[in-house]
C-alpha cells in the first residue's frame, strides 16, 4: 500500500508543475484522497463487502467531488488532476500512467449486466469535460480532446475530438505535438477546434513548422546523396551570398 502511495504522490510532480511540496499533495490534491479511497474501496469489493465498499466510495465522493465505483480497476500511477465531476462506473477499467481531468466520465451506454464501462489502455490522457461511454477500449497512450464524446474505439497513439469524436491520424499529431513540445509549450489532451480560430492558427503554425522542418531534412540528405559537405562548404562560404544554395545543388 506505502509503495502505492508513494507512485500516486511521485505522478502528481510529474504531471502537475502547480506542485509544491509533498505535505500539498497529501492534504490538497483531491485526485490523490480519491484514487488512496477507492483503492481501500476496491479491497473491501474485493472481500465481497459490498456495502462498505459503497459506503467508503460515497463519502471519498463527498469529500473529493470524485465518483468512483469500488468495482472500478485503477492500475499504478493513475493521475487525476483537479477532478470536480470525475465519473468512473463500475465495469471501468483505467490502466497504468493513465491522466484525467475535471468532468471526465467512464460510463455506459445501457443497462445490462456485465462490462458496460470503458477501458483505458497505458498512457491515455482524457482532456476535461470528455465523456468516454460504453464497453470501448481507447489505446496504448491515446488522447482523449476536451468536451469530446467517444462511443467507439480509439486506436493505440490516435487523439479523439469532437461529438461524437472522430480519430486525427497518429503520425501527424504526434509531429505536432514533439514541435509544440520543443517550442516550450504543449496544449495538453487539446486538439484542432473546427469553430476556434485561435487553435486552428496554432495548429496551422505547427504543422507548417513540421513540414518546413521535414523539406530541410530531405534537402540536407539530397545535398549529401550528391557528395557535397555541407560543414566545409559553410566554414569557407560566402555567408552574403543569396545563391549559395543553389550553387551547391548546380
Amino acid at each position: 500500500m506505502f509503495a502505492h502511495l508513494r507512485e500516486d504522490i511521485s505522478c502528481v510532480f510529474e504531471r502537475d508543475p502547480a506542485a509544491r511540496s509533498t505535505w500539498e499533495v497529501l492534504t490538497c490534491y483531491p485526485g490523490f484522497h480519491a484514487i488512496t479511497f477507492h483503492r481501500f474501496s476496491h479491497w473491501l469489493w474485493g472481500q465481497r463487502l459490498r456495502w462498505l465498499a459503497r459506503l467508503s466510495s460515497h463519502f471519498a465522493r463527498w469529500l473529493t467531488g470524485i465518483e468512483i465505483h469500488p468495482g472500478a480497476q485503477i492500475g499504478r500511477r493513475v493521475f487525476i488532476d483537479h477532478g470536480m465531476g470525475v465519473v468512473i462506473g463500475e465495469t471501468a477499467e483505467i490502466g497504468d500512467e493513465c491522466t484525467l481531468y475535471h468532468g471526465v466520465t467512464l460510463g455506459g451506454t445501457s443497462w445490462n449486466k456485465g462490462k458496460r464501462h470503458p477501458t483505458l489502455e497505458r498512457g491515455v490522457v482524457v482532456g476535461a469535460g470528455a465523456k468516454v461511454l460504453g464497453p470501448i477500449t481507447v489505446g496504448l497512450g491515446a488522447k482523449i480532446g476536451s468536451n469530446s464524446v467517444v462511443v467507439r474505439d480509439v486506436p493505440a497513439g490516435a487523439t479523439a475530438v469532437g461529438i461524437p469524436a472522430r480519430i486525427i491520424e497518429p503520425g501527424r499529431e504526434q509531429a505536432r505535438q514533439e514541435k509544440a513540445e520543443g517550442l516550450g509549450f504543449s496544449a495538453y489532451a487539446v486538439s484542432r477546434s473546427e469553430d476556434d480560430p485561435l487553435s486552428m492558427a496554432i495548429h496551422g503554425l505547427l504543422d507548417h513548422a513540421v513540414e518546413t522542418d521535414r523539406r530541410i531534412a530531405a534537402l540536407l540528405k539530397t545535398i549529401e546523396r550528391a557528395g557535397v559537405s555541407l560543414e566545409d562548404d559553410v566554414a569557407t562560404a560566402d555567408k552574403f551570398d543569396p545563391n549559395y544554395l543553389s550553387k551547391i545543388v548546380d
